[in-house]
């Protein structure tokens, strides 16, 4: 596949191919060094002692440049001036960098839910639940509901409903028309096409809310799995014991909330939300702009029925740079601060307990071998303006089919499948 281009108002598109893949997992591990799957509690609490190392230089860092600032502020009003805006770059400055290695932690707290921290699952439960609840994550809630997405990723009926596309009628948009519409190919009427484009018009205020919620992923997704009775029904070997632990988790977050409440009595609500508040934001934004662009892209299928396997679920999702080019030495520092979150999803999607420093060599593994049968899982940088485009060009899916694609506004795919196999519709 190619990246597709838009044409004239977006109404057509050049299409690619798409032939539903017949990978399995035992060709994908096959091409692994055995290595990758070796997991070392050492090596893994490295990191987790680097990244709050780094947290806390950071935080020292910046407190001895703004007790500097101060000092040194003259009375004048220029300099008082000066003075404010040097102090605000600095703190942003400190937020941003703080909340790079907070979102480092937050994926291996995310590792030691996939039992890739250690060989231990005791020690990797006991920090995954540490870590998480210092982020605000309900480690065993988020377990339970994760190991369903990772089961059924792609799934049009059993991914988490968050990963899921919305459908045409679902959106309350005007219902497919054979003589309007061909489902497979770019063709379309003008009248068709410019209902459907009404129907997706949207004000400013409801685009700026599509922006602000990547400032609340997190939050909001911690609220839905702690009380969600859904999340028991997951089906894996430790359900007995998840409500008791679930318990455990939901209790840790509100020693946290108590945590930060009483932080903000004696130390002030300014103090928190600058040292701890906007690093949190940070992370909310880096981890839900990845997980949004690693599942949703116009070159990306989903599946219903029979048509579904784990290894085409795998390959539902892209890896992904970060900011620009994977070369380029701003992306080689940005993934290295979160462990290759972004640069190493498809791999983690097939084998979920391969540590992040392994990821690396597994993933250029399975790309050389997958670029071989035709497959490239490699998706454009992770940014705001990509989040953008894809927002654009991902809309809804249709009701029916065993392979669906995203569509525009205009009711158009990138995407047209081929069919190697009848029985898939």
């Amino acid at each position: 596949m190619t990246y597709s281009k838009c044409v004239a108002d977006g109404s057509t598109v050049q299409q690619d191919t798409f032939e539903v893949p017949s990978i399995t997992i035992k060709e994908v591990r096959e091409v692994i060094p055995p290595h990758c799957f070796e997991r070392s509690t050492f090596i893994s609490s490295l990191y987790v002692l680097r990244d709050i190392l780094a947290i806390v230089l950071i935080y020292r860092v910046t407190i001895y440049l703004d007790s500097t600032l101060v000092e040194t502020m003259n009375t004048t009003l220029e300099s008082f001036r000066l003075c404010l805006i040097l102090r605000f770059v600095l703190w942003s400055i400190y937020g941003f960098a703080a909340g790079g290695f907070g979102t480092g932690l937050y994926l291996i707290g995310h590792e030691c839910g996939h039992q890739a921290f250690s060989d231990s699952k005791l020690i990797s439960d006991c920090v995954g639940l540490i870590v998480h609840t210092a982020l605000g994550v309900p480690y065993f809630s988020w377990r339970a509901s994760h190991a369903q997405h990772h089961a059924f990723g792609g799934h049009m009926t059993k991914d988490l409903l968050y990963h899921v596309p919305p459908t045409r009628s679902e959106l309350g948009l005007p219902p497919l028309d054979p003589y309007k519409e061909d489902p497979t190919e770019c063709k379309m009427t003008g009248t068709a096409r410019q209902a459907l484009f009404e129907a997706f018009s949207e004000s400013p205020i409801a685009a700026a809310l599509r922006v602000a919620s990547l400032l609340r992923g997190v939050p909001l997704y911690s609220l839905r799995t702690s009380w969600s009775l859904r999340d028991f029904s997951v089906d894996t070997k430790h359900g007995q014991q998840r409500p008791r632990r679930i318990i455990w988790s939901d209790s840790a977050i509100l020693v946290w909330l108590a945590v930060l409440a009483l932080w903000a009595y004696i130390r002030g609500c300014w103090e928190v939300l600058t040292v701890y508040g906007i690093p949190y934001l940070w992370l909310n934004y880096q981890v839900v702009l990845a997980t949004y662009l690693q599942h949703t892209d116009p070159l990306l299928p989903r599946y219903r029925g029979s048509a579904y396997t784990f290894s085409r679920g795998a390959l539902a999702t892209f890896d992904r740079p970060i900011f620009c080019n994977k070369e380029s030495f701003i992306s080689r520092i940005a993934s290295d601060v979160v462990h290759g979150a972004t640069e190493n999803h498809v791999i983690h999607h097939f084998f979920s307990k391969i540590p992040h420093y392994h990821a690396w060599e597994a993933t250029s593994e399975m790309r050389r071998f997958l670029r071989s049968r035709g497959i490239e899982t490699l998706g454009a940088p992770v940014s705001l303006a990509e989040a953008i485009r894809v927002w654009k060009e991902c809309m809804f899916v249709e009701d029916e089919g065993d392979v669906v694609f995203h569509k525009n506004a205009h009711g158009v795919a990138h995407l047209r499948l081929v069919l190697s196999n009848p029985s898939t519709t």
